[in-house]
C-alpha cells in the first residue's frame, strides 16, 4: 500500500477517536500497524485499544513490542493499562525503580529530562516524567502506602506545575499540612506566562491565613486590569466569574464560619453548573451547618440518581439523616461512602460524628483515628478525638490532641477555643482567657453568631478571675451576637450580683428565667439577689 493511502488511514483512525468510534479506530489502526510495523503506528493501535477499554489486549500489544522498555510513551501507556486492571505492583514495576525523597525530589533522574513531543510544538505539553510520577503516586495510594504516594505526587507537580491532578490529590486528600502546602507551592517553577496559575494554586491550598491575606489572593485573580504578560485584556475578567475560583471562595467562607454567605454563593454556582462537584460538597457542608434538611434531601436524591457510584452521593444522604438527627441511618450511609472511596475525608469525619452524636465513643474514636492516619494534613480528626476525650472529662488527654491539631493547622480558631475550654475545666483561668482571646483574634470580623459561645466563655473566665468589668463587657458583646442564650444572661446577672449591683442582677436573672423558667441556678440566685436588695442599699 502506498504511503499516502496509509496516511489517509491514519487520519481515519484519528477522526474515529475524536468522534468516539473506538471499534472503528481499533479496526483501522490494526490494519495500519500491520502494513507498516512502525512503532508510532503500534502505539496508535494501543491507544485505540486503551480508549476502547480493551486494557488487557493493549497491554499485551505494548509488552510484546521490543521498544516498550526504551520509549517512555510505551512504558507509560502499558502502566496505564495495568492501572485500569488494578494490578498496582506490576504498574509500579513497569514504571521502573526510580527513588524519590520526602520533598518530592527524584534521586534517579535518568528519565526526568526526557519529554516526548508528539505535537507541533505550539502547545505547552505536560512533561511525561511528571505524568509517570503521578501514576506512581496513584499506584502507591491504591496500595495504601500513603507516604510514598505523597512523595510521588509532590515529584509530579515539581516536574511540571501544569500537572494539576497531582496537586488536587495532595490537597483534596489532605496529604500535607498548611506549611507543607505553602512550601511546595513556593518551590514550583512557573513559566513567565503562568503567573495567574501560581495565584490560582495559592487560592486552592488551605485558607488559614489572616483574612486580609486570603482576600488579597482572590482580588489578585479577580482584578480586571490586564497582566503585563497577557495580551488579551479580558483574560482576568473571565476568571472573576470562574466556577472553580468561586468554589474556592465559598470554601473560605465555610472555614470562616460564614455559612449563610457560603450557602448563597454555592447556590448561585450550582444554578450555573449543577454538576460542579466541589461546589456541591461545600454546599452540602453549609446546608448541614444551617440545618437546611429539605435542601439536603433534594441534593441527596439528585446525586444518587446522577452519580450512584460516587462517595459524594451517599455522603449527601448521610448528611440529610444527620441533619434530621437519625444517626443510625446517617452512619450507615457515611459508611457506604467510605467503602466506595476510602480517600474521601468528609465521609470519615461524618462517620465518626454520627457515632459521637449517639455517644458511642469507641466507634467514633476508631473512625477519627482512621481519618487521622489517612489524611495527615487534616487537623479535624485529631480535633474531634480531643473533643471525645473532653466529653469523658479526660482533659489532659484532650489537651494533647488539641495541641496536635494546632500543630497541623496553626490558625483554626476552633482549636484555640477548645484549648480554652480545657484550661477553664482545669481551673487555669488565666490560660483560658489567653486561649479565648487568641480564638477571637483568629476570626474574621465582624463576629458571627456561631462564635457567641466563645465570647461567653471568655466572660466566664474573666468572672472567675474576679475581673468583673471585663466579664460584663464580654457578656454584653455576646448579647449583641445572640439574645437567646440563658448562659449569657445568667453569667451577666451573676457578675452584677458579685459587684453588689442587685438591681441589674435581678433584671438579668429574670431575663434568663424568661428563656428557661426551670433553671435552678437562676431561680436560687434571684431569690438571694432579692433578699440582698431588701437588706440594704446597693453599692
Amino acid at each position: 500500500m502506498r504511503e499516502e493511502e496509509i496516511e489517509k488511514l491514519r487520519g481515519v483512525v484519528r477522526d474515529c477517536v475524536t468522534k468516539h468510534l473506538y471499534s472503528s479506530a481499533i479496526f483501522f489502526a490494526d490494519k495500519v500497524a500491520a502494513f507498516t510495523n512502525d512503532p508510532a503506528d503500534i502505539y496508535m493501535q494501543a491507544q485505540a485499544l486503551f480508549l476502547g477499554r480493551h486494557y488487557r489486549r493493549a497491554y499485551h500489544l505494548l509488552n510484546a513490542s521490543q521498544i516498550v522498555l526504551r520509549d517512555l510513551r510505551f512504558r507509560y501507556l502499558a502502566a496505564k493499562c495495568l492501572e485500569e486492571l488494578k494490578e498496582w505492583d506490576q504498574c509500579i514495576l513497569m514504571l521502573d525503580d526510580a527513588k524519590v525523597d520526602e520533598h518530592g525530589n527524584l534521586n534517579d533522574t535518568k528519565d526526568s529530562n526526557i519529554m516526548y513531543l508528539d505535537k507541533d510544538g505550539e502547545d505547552h505539553e505536560i512533561n511525561i516524567s511528571s505524568a509517570i510520577c503521578f501514576l506512581r503516586g496513584k499506584a502507591y495510594e491504591a496500595l495504601e502506602n500513603h507516604v510514598q504516594a505523597r512523595h510521588w505526587y509532590k515529584a509530579a507537580i515539581k516536574a511540571d506545575p501544569l500537572c494539576y491532578e497531582a496537586l488536587e490529590c495532595l490537597i483534596e486528600n489532605h496529604m500535607l499540612t498548611y506549611e507543607e502546602e505553602a512550601s511546595l507551592l513556593a518551590s514550583l517553577q512557573f513559566g513567565p506566562e503562568d503567573g495567574w496559575l501560581s495565584s490560582f494554586y495559592s487560592c486552592l491550598i488551605k485558607k488559614y491565613d489572616k483574612e486580609n491575606v486570603v482576600e488579597a489572593k482572590f482580588r489578585e485573580l479577580e482584578k480586571e486590569k490586564c497582566n503585563s504578560n497577557t495580551s488579551d485584556p479580558s483574560f482576568f475578567r473571565t476568571l472573576k466569574t470562574n466556577t472553580d475560583l468561586l468554589a474556592c471562595k465559598a470554601e473560605y467562607y465555610h472555614q470562616c464560619g460564614e455559612y449563610q454567605k457560603c450557602f448563597e454563593l454555592t447556590s448561585v454556582l450550582l444554578e450555573k453548573d449543577p454538576f460542579h462537584l466541589k461546589s456541591t460538597l461545600v454546599h452540602l457542608a453549609a446546608a448541614m451547618e444551617l440545618g437546611h434538611s429539605n435542601e439536603l434531601y433534594l441534593m441527596a436524591c439528585n446525586l444518587v440518581k446522577d452519580y450512584p457510584q460516587k462517595a459524594l452521593s451517599w455522603f449527601a444522604v448521610g448528611c440529610y439523616y444527620y441533619c434530621i438527627k437519625k444517626y443510625a441511618e446517617s452512619h450507615r450511609y457515611f459508611s457506604k461512602a467510605t467503602s466506595l472511596d476510602g480517600t474521601f475525608p468528609p465521609a470519615w469525619i461524618g462517620y465518626g460524628n454520627a457515632y459521637a452524636a449517639k455517644e458511642e465513643g469507641d466507634q467514633a474514636m476508631s473512625a477519627y483515628r482512621t481519618a487521622a492516619r489517612l489524611f495527615p494534613g487534616c487537623h479535624l480528626p485529631t480535633l474531634y478525638i480531643g473533643m471525645e476525650y473532653m466529653r469523658t472529662n479526660s482533659f489532659k488527654l484532650a489537651e494533647q490532641f488539641f495541641m496536635q491539631a494546632k500543630t497541623t493547622c496553626p490558625s483554626d480558631p476552633l482549636v484555640y477555643n477548645e484549648l480554652g475550654v480545657v484550661a477553664y475545666h482545669l481551673k487555669e483561668y488565666n490560660k483560658a482567657v489567653w486561649w479565648f482571646e487568641k480564638t477571637l483574634a483568629q476570626i474574621p470580623s465582624p463576629l458571627s453568631e456561631m462564635w457567641e459561645p466563645t465570647v461567653v466563655n471568655l466572660a466566664h473566665a474573666y468572672r472567675k478571675l474576679k475581673m468583673y468589668n471585663e466579664a460584663i463587657s464580654y457578656y454584653e458583646k455576646a448579647l449583641a451576637l445572640s439574645t437567646r442564650s440563658v448562659s449569657t444572661y445568667a453569667g451577666l446577672a451573676y457578675a452584677y450580683h458579685l459587684q453588689d449591683n442587685f438591681t441589674a442582677a435581678i433584671t438579668y436573672y429574670h431575663k434568663a428565667l424568661w428563656l428557661q423558667p426551670d433553671d435552678h441556678f437562676c431561680t436560687e440566685m434571684l431569690s438571694l439577689a432579692l433578699a440582698d436588695e431588701a437588706r440594704g442599699p446597693q453599692k
